[in-house]
């Protein structure tokens, strides 16, 4: 109930009487443009405070993108004009019923008037709901799944519609903040932009890209980071700063992400069009809920970066305005703006909470721990709301942050009002408002059901008839479900149109049950089955059948082996006695803990259960007896090179174990021939020097030859003189140079036989060098088929039993031809 286009948030409250007041307490929307800052700690009251402020925003036409990591704000969607009991019950929790002793229908009648008569003490009737409902659209989008409506986040690699040269500066910072947050994602933890290369790199390539105006994807990226659009990184050439290979190696990883099963869903859905996404094509306000609970703070991280540089994007393309345009409302913060570390999402938080007011954008920014956050960005924040507090330290830190936001507060005062805070009440402090006050929210016009699991989700956009015929809740919509194998299921049964279903079972204390998802779509469950679906076919209901599941881990540590590894073992026993089961019968998949529901879906049945497995006694042999056949049978392979001392568990590919194969023979057989090389090349740098010497000495024999046959030819020419002029000369002294003569070619011949002789040993030895290597070579490389097996069993001290207990695994209920038939809604991967 607003006051023309005031927000009602509550009633003041009577600090001093402790006692509500008739005094409303209304909020003016433009007041958000300079952001809330809303905390409190767990049952505070502070999320029926935010469903109260997004229900007035639905109200006066006012969209907004609503960012969800824990489930709580899926509530907005659960709102019944009709305020009728069956409205209610789908979502009633059956544990909490159960621990009252009451059926999930007088659950849900006590709820129906519960709420009918809250409303009616805040002034509040079916009619304003009827409102609410008529106001806007409602969507919950499930980016990384296809649950609620999947998110392709591929769009956010598209060149923003913003002129490059006017906005480099907020373009780069979104770029920095991209590429971290998706380093993130494949495993670079604690990025710095400025000395990392990989973020330099794909900074880069994004901003060669963005700053052409041309749009490019994650494949794109992955391709041009092989072979980047430049040859420079700021001075130094690119292969000298990021290598060839290292890049290669770098968009393998980013290749092995964008590849894997789990990141399909994320190329499908809607993009990130934050118009549509406030507006429908008609131009009714939309509430877009981005439910993250089901993903990893790594994804979360991710995904908040790309929606709020979306969000950005959009918001700079507007006109300014000193209105309320749009509402950003972001249920839990921690993490995302700390003090100090400067994660992904911190940089364009804070640039939109500095500059998001001139556009008519504001922020609502809540947590549950106010210790870690940025309070000197909070400052930027002109409305906080603060409610009951765990600690005197978050009191405290919340004091210090009140007064850098406004400087005046009376901090006394304060600190009085913030140790008496009540449940749903809360202290506000608006700097458009003189002072402080308290007031009591008002009563949520959805219900407040608490957080929701990803299973439901379904359920809920079908309320609201997002993506299927609103007028049928069905608990399951999902399309492109992965291609997984069913567990073993009777789904060939059938029997009349009729179901023999029955409220769940009571167990025994001491056995636990589970309730496993349906996450096989109708259509591929009935795949799964072969089983025809013909024109008249439809689905009746989804009901639970038991089964006993367990399931261990084992773990093996082996020194020797270098092993450090881990195995489940699953079984899924559906028609056994209870007595004698064979396991080994009933082998199934793995089951991921985390896909386990609390309580079934709405509007379900159960089949009966067989005696045994409500006997606690049977239940704790048999357990036992699991314990004892998973010791006896389960063993583990481990791919040996003895030679080499390399040893290779499951969890090794064969294509990293032959990689460490080649590798190791690689490196060893370097070192045995370097030894080869180091003890030859000794020799043949003797020999070497000796043919050296032996070339010298031909040399010298050359010089003496020569000088042999010049002194030979000088004592022929003195003779001959002699004759002419009719002077003596001794013919001896001719005869010695002749023979001296012949004496240094004869010396000559000898030196160049050394020198032969030098190069054919020196040929030798190198020869045998080459071949001593070559040998050396095969004998190494015939180790790298030298594999053996190993079986190794585990210690009893080291098998877990994570799962035992009744399993209730969803089916299907359809009719076909006049008769139901039974087709089994779970599968394991």
């Amino acid at each position: 109930m607003s006051n023309n286009r005031d927000f009602y948030l509550g009633k003041e409250f009577d600090f001093k009487n402790k006692v509500l007041t008739d005094n409303i307490i209304y909020y003016d929307p433009a007041d958000l443009t300079t952001h809330m800052f809303v905390t409190g700690m767990t049952g505070s009251g502070k999320t029926g405070l935010c469903v109260g402020l997004m229900e007035e925003a639905a109200l006066q036409n006012i969209p907004a993108i609503v960012i969800d990591p824990k489930g709580d704000l899926t509530n907005l969607l659960l709102h019944f004009p009709n305020l009728l009991p069956t409205d209610f019950e789908p979502w009633i929790d059956p544990e909490e019923a159960r621990r009252e002793n009451k059926s999930t229908q007088a659950k849900a009648e006590e709820t129906a008037t519960m709420w009918k008569n809250g409303l009616a003490d805040w002034g509040l009737t079916g009619e304003n709901i009827q409102k609410l409902q008529d106001s806007a659209e409602f969507t919950i989008y499930t980016p990384g799944s296809t649950s609620g409506i999947p998110v392709d986040i591929l769009s956010s690699f598209a060149a923003p519609e913003l002129d490059w040269d006017e906005n480099q500066e907020v373009l780069r910072e979104r770029i920095a903040s991209n590429i971290t947050a998706l380093l993130g994602l494949i495993g670079f933890n604690d990025i710095d932009p400025l000395s990392s290369r990989e973020h330099i790199l794909l900074a880069n390539i994004m901003e060669y890209y963005w700053s052409k105006s041309k749009s490019f994807d994650l494949s794109d990226l992955i391709m041009q980071t092989q072979s980047p659009p430049f040859d420079r990184l700021g001075a130094f050439p690119i292969d000298r700063l990021f290598p060839e290979k290292d890049r290669f190696a770098l968009a393998m990883k980013l290749n092995n992400f964008l590849a894997s099963p789990s990141f399909q869903t994320w190329m499908q859905g809607q993009p990130l069009d934050i118009l549509k996404m406030l507006f429908s094509e008609s131009g009714k306000p939309r509430q877009s809920i981005f439910y993250l609970a089901h993903l990893s703070e790594n994804e979360r991280m991710f995904f908040v970066t790309l929606l709020f540089g979306a969000v950005e994007s959009w918001m700079r393309r507007q006109s300014g305005t000193s209105g309320l345009r749009a509402i950003i409302y972001f249920d839990e913060i921690l993490g995302y703006l700390p003090p100090v570390a400067n994660p992904p999402s911190r940089p364009i938080m804070l640039r939109m909470l500095k500059q998001a007011r001139a556009f008519g954008v504001g922020l609502v920014l809540a947590t549950q721990n106010p210790v870690d956050m940025d309070y000197k960005a909070l400052s930027n924040a002109g409305t906080w709301m603060i409610g009951r507090l765990q600690t005197d330290q978050d009191k405290e830190r919340l004091m210090d942050g009140l007064q850098s936001a406004s400087g005046s507060i009376d901090r006394v005062e304060a600190n009085k009002l913030l140790s008496n805070l009540g449940k749903r009440v809360f202290l506000l402090h608006n700097v458009h408002e003189k002072g402080l006050k308290l007031f009591n929210t008002r009563w949520a016009m959805n219900y407040l059901a608490g957080p929701m699991t990803r299973s439901q989700i379904p359920a809920l956009n079908a309320l609201v008839g997002v993506g299927v015929n609103r007028a049928k809740v069905s608990p399951r919509s999902a399309a492109n479900e992965p291609k997984t194998q069913p567990v073993k299921s009777q789904s060939a049964a059938s029997e009349p149109v009729t179901t023999q279903s029955v409220l769940r079972p009571v167990l025994p204390s001491g056995i636990i049950d589970y309730h496993l998802p349906n996450n096989l779509t109708l259509q591929n469950a009935v795949q799964k089955a072969n089983i025809s679906l013909s024109s008249g076919s439809k689905m009746v209901a989804i009901e639970y059948h038991p089964r006993l599941l367990a399931q261990a881990e084992i773990r093996y540590l082996d020194r020797k082996y270098n092993v450090q590894s881990m195995q489940k073992k699953s079984v899924l026993v559906e028609d056994e006695t209870g007595k004698m089961i064979r396991w080994e019968d009933h082998l199934t998949g793995a089951i991921d803990q985390d896909v386990i529901e609390r309580f079934s879906l709405p509007e379900t049945g159960y089949q009966q259960m067989p005696v045994w497995m409500a006997d606690p006694k049977t239940i704790k042999i048999l357990e036992s007896d699991f314990l004892d056949w998973v010791y006896r049978t389960d063993n583990m392979k481990i791919r040996a090179s003895q030679s080499l001392k390399i040893f290779a568990g499951p969890e090794v590919s064969e294509q990293e174990f032959q990689a460490q194969i080649s590798q190791a023979i690689k490196d060893q057989m370097e070192l045995e021939i370097e030894k080869v090389k180091s003890t030859y090349e000794k020799k043949i740098t003797a020999l070497e020097q000796k043919l050296d010497k032996e070339k010298r000495d031909v040399e010298t024999a050359e010089d003496r030859l020569g000088q042999r046959r010049l002194e030979e030819a000088g004592t022929h020419g003195e003779m001959l003189l002699a004759l002419l002029s009719k002077r003596k000369k001794s013919i001896s002294s001719s005869l010695t140079k002749r023979r001296m003569t012949a004496e240094a070619k004869d010396k000559l011949q000898n030196e160049k036989k050394d020198v032969d002789n030098a190069i054919a040993n020196l040929t030798a030895m190198q020869t045998e060098m080459k071949e001593a290597i070559a040998q050396l070579e095969k004998e190494w490389s015939g180790k790298a088929n030298d594999i053996t097996e190993i079986t190794i069993t585990p210690l009893k001290k080291d098998i877990f039993v994570e799962l035992f207990g009744i399993a209730w695994v969803p089916y299907y209920v359809v009719e076909i031809d006049g008769r139901n038939r039974r087709i089994c809604a779970f599968s394991t991967n």
